[in-house]
């Protein structure tokens, strides 16, 4: 029962990771909502898809990185590396706030196009945001690397939950938007942006308190 209860909280982890990772409305999140409006929704999760595999390529890399630093979690370290994940999720949840819903428009022919095409081109527009990985270590650093549980189980529950939650974030968008339609503008996309933010930033501080008065996470 114990060994169960880890793989779950491994799971849990890699669910929140997999949401806040995907919840920023970037290129790919005003793709996805405009491909939802003019396509349908199974185009939009498609779009979705392909972001939640590039996200999972990104979190590979950051975890197994980590892994080669290992020596900066040891006991006389880790107070320190959890604080600095807390500041630069901070950061982070300062930047989606400030965001605008403006950015660069990736052309997009008058045709649906395949269910493969669209999961692609997502893909890729993801892949050339290196920018993700400071977002995943933070997260990483503050819900403990799956790449240092050593059971490999463990580690591929929590792998598998980060796609997992970033489809769960990528369903409820979808449903949303589909429900919205076409009231669902710039302002929408601020306003979300601005929530988005908001949350972030009070995961950040919270953690940092916990982290400041000794009360641990879960795991």
């Amino acid at each position: 029962m114990e060994y169960v209860g880890e793989i779950l909280i491994f799971i849990l982890k890699g669910i929140i990771i997999g949401i806040v990772a995907s919840a920023p409305m970037g290129p790919v999140g005003i793709l996805c909502i405009r491909r939802t409006v003019k396509k349908g929704r199974l185009y939009g999760l498609v779009t979705g898809a392909g972001a939640a595999i590039s996200d999972l390529l990104y979190a590979l890399l950051t975890g197994y990185g980590l892994a080669l630093i290992s020596p900066l979690t040891e006991e006389g370290n880790v107070f320190w590396v959890k604080i600095a994940g807390s500041i630069m999720l901070a950061a982070f949840g300062v930047y989606m706030y400030r965001t605008g819903p403006r950015v660069k428009k990736h052309p997009e022919s008058g045709t649906k196009g395949s269910l493969l095409r669209n999961f692609v081109t997502s893909f890729f527009i993801t892949l050339c945001n290196p920018a993700i990985i400071f977002l995943f270590l933070a997260l990483f650093n503050m819900l403990a690397p799956f790449a240092g549980a050593g059971d490999p189980v463990e580690m591929t529950a929590g792998y598998a939950s980060i796609v997992g939650g970033a489809m769960l974030w990528w369903l409820g968008l979808t449903y949303v938007i589909n429900k919205m339609s076409n009231n669902f503008g710039d302002k929408g996309v601020q306003r979300l942006n601005r929530i988005v933010g908001i949350l972030v930033l009070f995961f950040a501080l919270i953690y940092a308190l916990m982290t400041i008065c000794n009360i641990s996470f879960v795991g």
